[in-house]
């Protein structure tokens, strides 16, 4: 089997694929201190849930933004799996043709990202990947990464509001009953749920604008199931987007891959 992992700021989300078919996946915090051995300690252990075993993994896949977790997962490879492994980074080539001013920028998950959604949708779109970062991604009808946009992510924007605010309290994230808040916490829930939903439809607007043509909208990441029903651009959910995008570039090396 292939273990895919994806490591963002926040949370490293691991899956675990039988040729084509996502068998399990987890998702834990990011901990950039942790060391190559706690990191196999953790996964032994989320593996014995399921009564499977390190053995069963023929090869690992890394898609990282975060070094000190991409050099303890190298380690880890090398020292126990022992099994062949590949890292994605900017010079990963895919169909994708990255047209930035540098494509060294470029995030792993977001090439990742347009990667598996135009194999499994096609034509252009955009996108929109809710995590520490909302990232909007756009690729062309022919398969031409064209750029997008970066903006603090939901969570970022709530822990911001509740450090720097002296009289609002944390909360916890849902559906206020009306977009007027009748106290502090439900104003809170009403300018972060609609405020970030409108902030979708708004950049999603302006560049189907500059793409023209039919543009979908493609959500994924841990809260776009949520975001979605308070977007009116969003068409499809997709949380296995980049773990996806992940098996597909191993397809692609798999075969270049020494132990």
């Amino acid at each position: 089997m292939l273990l895919a992992v994806d490591c963002g700021n926040t949370h490293i989300v691991l899956g675990l694929f039988q040729g084509e078919v996502l068998v399990r996946s987890w998702r834990i915090s990011t901990e950039g201190n942790k060391t190559e051995d706690e990191y196999l300690a953790m996964l032994q252990v989320l593996l014995s849930q399921d009564a499977l075993s390190l053995s069963e993994i023929e090869g690992m896949i890394v898609g990282s933004v975060v070094p000190r977790v991409t050099v303890a997962f190298n380690k880890m490879a090398k020292k126990h799996l022992r099994c062949p492994a590949y890292f994605v980074d900017h010079s990963t080539e895919t169909e994708i043709r990255v047209l930035l001013d540098n494509p060294r920028e470029v995030g792993a998950d977001r090439i990742l990202n347009v990667l598996a959604a135009h194999r499994k949708y096609g034509g252009a779109l955009i996108v929109v990947d809710f995590g520490t970062a909302t990232t909007f991604d756009c690729v062309s009808a022919s398969g031409e990464y064209l750029g997008g946009a970066i903006c603090p992510g939901i969570e970022i924007a709530q822990q911001a509001l509740f450090s720097h605010a002296a009289k609002l309290a944390n909360i916890d994230l849902y559906q206020p009953p009306s977009v007027i808040g009748k106290n502090s916490a439900d104003s809170m829930r009403s300018g972060i749920l609609w405020g970030y939903a409108g902030q979708v439809d708004c950049l999603c607007r302006r560049m189907k604008q500059e793409m023209q043509g039919d543009v979908r909208v493609i959500g994924t990441g841990g809260l776009a199931s949520f975001i979605r029903s308070f977007t009116e651009e969003m068409e499809v959910v997709d949380t296995g987007l980049t773990l996806d995008g992940l098996r597909m570039v191993w397809d692609l090396y798999k075969n270049k891959i020494s132990d």
